[in-house]
């Protein structure tokens, strides 16, 4: 029987390269419709709009624990010093004064109507967090917080001053701005002797819209407040958070003295509620005063006092930073020249009394004690003396000289003292 080998190949039966050869022909691709192509890219374009819109959820959703971890360390802020009044005009014109009627009234209104809201961005309302749930707020509308000043930016943090009286009992704090939002707050810094308080609200919790509704205050210069002068008193004067009230300044002449120091008192027309806080601003829009909820204890007085701005920039530039305001404890006034010549007393700052558990007290100053140097400086007035301890360092050994009155006279005293703070 023949092998297949062996038989004859049949006209159909030659080399496999021929008899597959349509196997390598070209095959070529079906060309793109302009609809196709339509589609194609639409769908691509749908993919990176969806893909965006994740990216951007991301970034925003992760943008506060970045600045958190990786941000750049807060600015130092600085409160700029007051400079001396560079004069007015020199009288040789006289500016003609229109005749008052009832149309430059209402311009005149309105154009203080428009300078008071601009300045009502500089403030908010500052109240502990739980305030929201106290049934008595919601019953009478009376708030429970107090009226802050937007003082700085230090580039993380918005820094708002308020009065230390919301930080009792609390632990956190709700800020309200202008545009109505409310923020949750931190306790930054707090000083118990002046009766001040910083408190913060991160950059990156702060909505675009509140941003625009805000700013930051300008601290003016409270030296150049005088008598008669035209101001306006913005903040939770009358229990509610919005208030506002135009008047004069009645008088610039009363102090308040506190440990360490003074305080210069811008008294008004403005009424007030006994516990209302706000913020004193001149004509130009500029913080001249902050309004406490009482200057003097036991003054049944329903005006808005305020304390003198000017006297309070060291330490609010303190607080502002997150450093403790020095202290040492001393309440003391000045040795005025008719007490040198009636009393026989030396110049310096009479001791009238010393704070309890404070490093003055620790150092054995006593009442009735004269102080007239600290650390080699002199100091023969109440303002010289607080100049020069909030110049020294919290924890810092410095050496106090004094007079004692003696059997036979007053006797030069010495004390070492550690500056300490009270927050």
């Amino acid at each position: 029987m023949p092998n297949d080998k062996d038989r004859d190949l049949g006209p159909d039966d030659g080399p496999e390269e021929k008899k597959y050869s349509f196997l390598q022909e070209t095959i070529k691709p079906k060309p793109i419709s302009r609809e196709h192509f339509i589609n194609q890219l639409a769908r691509f374009a749908i993919y990176g709009i969806v893909l965006g819109v994740f990216a951007c959820l991301g970034f925003f959703a992760l943008k506060p624990w970045l600045e958190d971890q990786f941000g750049e360390d807060p600015k130092t802020v600085t409160i700029p010093e007051d400079e001396e009044d560079g004069g007015g005009t020199d009288g040789s014109q006289e500016d003609s004064v229109p005749a008052a009627n009832a149309d430059s009234y209402e311009e005149m209104m309105d154009s203080m109507n428009e300078r008071a809201a601009d300045a009502r961005k500089g403030i908010a309302a500052i109240e502990p967090a739980n305030a929201g749930e106290d049934w008595t707020k919601e019953m009478t509308g009376i708030s429970t917080g107090a009226a802050g000043v937007i003082t700085a930016d230090n580039g993380q943090e918005l820094l708002i001053l308020a009065d230390d009286f919301v930080c009792e009992d609390a632990s956190e704090w709700t800020v309200t701005f202008q545009d109505g939002k409310e923020y949750r707050a931190s306790l930054k810094k707090r000083d118990r002797n002046s009766g001040l308080a910083i408190f913060s609200v991160p950059h990156g919790e702060i909505k675009d819209s509140t941003w625009s509704a805000i700013k930051v205050s300008v601290l003016g210069n409270s030296n150049l407040v005088k008598q008669g002068d035209t101001v306006m008193a913005l903040g939770n004067l009358f229990g509610y958070a919005d208030g506002m009230g135009y008047g004069t300044v009645n008088t610039t002449d009363y102090k308040t003295t506190f440990f360490d120091g003074e305080c210069g008192i811008l008294t008004t027309n403005i009424p007030a509620e006994e516990q209302g806080t706000g913020v004193l601003f001149n004509m130009e829009g500029q913080v001249v005063g902050l309004i406490p909820e009482s200057v003097w204890d036991n003054n049944e007085s329903s005006m808005a006092n305020a304390y003198a701005i000017s006297d309070l920039k060291p330490i609010i530039e303190f607080l502002a930073n997150g450093e403790s305001v020095p202290y040492i404890g001393v309440y003391g006034t000045t040795v005025t020249s008719e007490l040198k010549e009636e009393q026989g007393m030396p110049g310096g700052v009479y001791v009238v009394d010393v704070d309890p558990d404070s490093p003055a007290m620790a150092a054995g100053i006593q009442s009735g004690d004269i102080i007239y140097a600290i650390g080699n400086k002199n100091v023969m007035n109440i303002g010289s003396y607080q100049n020069t301890v909030l110049k020294m360092k919290t924890g810092q050994q410095i050496t106090v000289e004094g007079r004692r009155i003696g059997a036979e006279g007053y006797v030069d005293v010495e004390f070492t003292v550690t500056v300490g703070s009270k927050e």
